[in-house]
């Protein structure tokens, strides 16, 4: 029981449950007062901050972008294409400085699996997204791959990209230097549609192999799912960027 309460609590005193709390007690305040539609605009706001909060509406939303490309039994091709997903620069590592961010590591994990299984040479593609003196990503990403055992002469890197669709016009001018044209696109499972049409577009056909998924199958849900939750929030707001980019903008 104490467990529980620990956990209950620290949901509702902690962002986003705090502001969740906060946005409908004053709703309700103002409600109470009269000032209906300011009231309920508060509520209204709370209730659909909380919905995003939640892990059966995140894990929905993940879902929706994760069915086109389930993992394939025999992938094949003749190079490896590592997508970018972030990295926290400037912080202290075991090799360097800067690391890639927790959900890249699951991307990197899957391609030095790949690598281990397919021993296909590696294009890391990533670089700065902004022009504000930080790190290029595909150099961070490429020191913990050398670092988990692949060989540094056997990754490519591709640092200027800035976005999804720059990822596959710079890679796939790297492809066709190198003579390559079966890359394995390996990236996070909500990106692979996004990144498959920009591939596409950029000349290349490929062979989309998921990193991970984060819409769970088959999970019961229980009544502390429905407890608002930073993780889930974050998966929300990446659900649905994810869809609203792959209606027609890049991410």
């Amino acid at each position: 029981m104490i467990i529980i309460i620990k956990k209950v609590v620290a949901a509702l005193v902690l962002p986003p449950g705090l502001i969740v709390l906060l946005l409908l007690l004053v709703g309700l305040y103002l409600a109470m007062g009269r000032r209906w539609r300011i009231g309920l605009l508060n509520v209204g706001i709370g209730l659909l901050l909380w919905a995003f909060s939640v892990s059966p509406v995140a894990n929905f939303l993940m879902r929706g972008l994760e069915t086109d490309f389930p993992i394939p039994d025999h992938p094949a091709g003749d190079v490896i294409v590592l997508l970018g997903g972030g990295i926290v620069d400037r912080v202290p590592d075991l090799t360097g400085t800067a690391a890639p961010s927790p959900l890249m590591m699951g991307r990197i994990v899957t391609a030095v699996r790949l690598y281990q299984r397919l021993k296909l040479p590696i294009i890391v593609t990533g670089g700065r997204v902004f022009d504000d003196g930080g790190t290029a990503e595909a150099p961070v990403v490429k020191r913990f791959l050398i670092d988990l055992g692949v060989p540094a002469d056997l990754i490519l890197e591709e640092n200027r990209a800035r976005d999804t669709e720059q990822n596959a016009r710079l890679t796939a001018a790297i492809c066709k230097q190198h003579g390559y044209t079966h890359p394995v696109l390996l990236t996070a499972a909500y990106h692979l549609k996004r990144a498959d049409m920009a591939f596409a577009a950029a000349g290349m056909t490929v062979t989309p192999f998921p990193a991970y998924f984060l819409g769970s199958r088959g999970v019961p849900f229980r009544w502390r799912h429905l407890l608002p939750q930073a993780g889930a929030l974050y998966a929300s707001a990446g659900a649905l960027q994810g869809s609203i980019c792959q209606s027609g903008s890049s991410d």
